[in-house]
């Protein structure tokens, strides 16, 4: 079912082994192109339009009452309510424990150097429908910005066909701070996010997930926006040694396969033998699976079983991989941690699935994927914030600090850089004489280039 690798004792793993699909193609990234420059154009219009084609509802409005929220609390089944709550809690707690805080450091010579830490404006957040319904997804979203401190959070999702919004996507927009709901989905819900229409303000932040359009239409508006990152399909790696229950992998890799066919399972193991059991669980599991033929094709298309001689050797491929989610159903798995370099997220021993870390751990199911958990990270409360940096110089600190201010900026051409230093010097050196204990060293520009007195003196 799956494709196999094995590798010979001290043979690396490369990244060309894996065939890893994008986020989106470049028919995607054309489509979404126009669908972004059409609603900039013809704002609400293009919306209406855009959602009757493409998914099936006439809309007339997109926006939906503060009270939908409230009443979503009550029309949710009471048991589901609840899992709601008890995630919303731990996932609130974990990201309270992110927060950064303002600072200050006040430098011997006076100089004041620090950071303020301030929440973004506004943001929205992007929650999938199509497949499948997700409001987890909102929770994990639209949590950490709360904590941050934003103070309006809009969710858009894509209306179901008759024109509704899950109840339980909006009562988890009540449990996690959302200020605004808007039944919009794909890439013309990112355009009117980034750019605004005349029923909706843009924001300064996009998150979230979505499919190839959404993820090719937050590429288009980066930069005139910020977002999160442009995700591509979802990942796992499970490693199993020989005390892993075939089939709980089987079952783990199952949970990150019938998400979407496009989604990747690897699988690192230490024997073919040990791989046929899996595979054996796989089918086993298959049978009873409602969402079976979405699994297989996820299995069978982006599937990969790679075999390795030592531990050593699996953590080496593990890292190539980069995966967005871990799995190490190994013994003792937490003293193999510190061997992992890049994983979004990393599950540690037998008793914890990654729906665990879906839906009520704690830990955001944002995760970077592609490979690019090599350089990117979690969503995170940091996502919502922005620091600006502080800086207040005394006379003493400028007098210190002028020379190789000067020097620098002479060097790279900019003169008034230079100039703007050495018009405050005088000024500086009458505040703050003991910075200099009795120097004559005095600042000016000459012949194109920052010189002391001692300097010119000299010849």
């Amino acid at each position: 079912m799956m494709k196999r690798i094995e590798l010979k004792p001290t043979e690396p793993f490369r990244t060309e082994l894996i065939d890893r699909t994008g986020a989106f193609n470049a028919d995607a990234l054309k489509a979404a192109t126009d669908i972004v420059a059409d609603v900039r154009a013809r704002g609400d219009e293009a919306l209406k339009e855009l959602t009757a084609k493409l998914d099936g509802v006439s809309l007339e409005t997109f926006a939906l009452p503060a009270s939908a929220m409230d009443d979503a609390l009550s029309a949710v089944d009471p048991d589901t309510l609840d899992a709601l709550r008890h995630a919303s809690a731990q996932i609130r707690d974990f990201h309270e424990r992110q927060v950064t805080q303002s600072w200050l450091f006040a430098r011997e010579d006076g100089a004041i150097v620090g950071a303020k830490v301030q929440p973004l404006d506004s943001v929205g957040i992007y929650v999938p429908g199509g497949r499948a319904l997700y409001p987890s997804t909102v929770l994990m979203n639209a949590l950490p910005a709360s904590v941050a401190g934003v103070a309006r959070i809009a969710c858009v999702t894509p209306p179901q066909k008759d024109g509704t919004v899950d109840a339980a996507i909006l009562a988890a927009c009540k449990l996690a701070g959302v200020t605004e709901v808007y039944t919009l989905g794909g890439a013309q819900a990112i355009a009117a996010l980034a750019y605004g229409t005349e029923s909706i303000r843009p924001v300064d932040k996009i998150t979230g997930p979505g499919n190839a359009y959404v993820a090719a239409a937050k590429k288009v508006v980066s930069g005139d926006v910020g977002i999160d990152m442009i995700a591509g399909p979802s990942e796992v790696c499970v490693v199993a040694d020989a005390t892993a229950d075939p089939a709980l992998v089987a079952i783990d890799l199952m949970a990150q396969a019938e998400h979407d066919p496009m989604a990747a399972c690897y699988l690192v193991c230490a024997s073919a033998t040990y791989a046929d059991e899996v595979e054996r669980s796989l089918q086993e599991h298959l049978a009873h699976s409602p969402r079976a033929d979405i699994t297989r094709s996820s299995l069978e298309d982006h599937g990969l079983i790679v075999i390795t001689c030592d531990m050593d050797q699996a953590i080496q491929t593990v890292n190539v991989i980069a995966p967005e989610h871990l799995e190490l159903h190994v013994a003792n798995a937490m003293d193999h941690l510190g061997q992992i370099r890049n994983a979004g997220a990393i599950f540690l021993g037998p008793w914890t699935p990654e729906a665990v870390g879906d839906y009520v751990a704690g830990p955001n199911h944002t995760l970077p994927t592609g490979g690019t958990a090599r350089f990117a990270s979690p969503l995170s409360v940091d996502e919502f914030v922005k620091k600006s940096s502080i800086i207040q110089y005394s006379a003493k600190a400028l007098v210190n600090d002028a020379k190789s201010v000067m020097r620098i900026a002479m060097h790279e051409g900019l003169w008034a850089h230079a100039q703007s230093v050495a018009l405050r010097m005088e000024a500086a050196m009458a505040s703050a004489e003991d910075a200099v204990s009795g120097s004559t060293w005095g600042a000016t520009i000459h012949d194109g280039a920052a010189t002391s007195e001692g300097e010119r003196a000299d010849g």
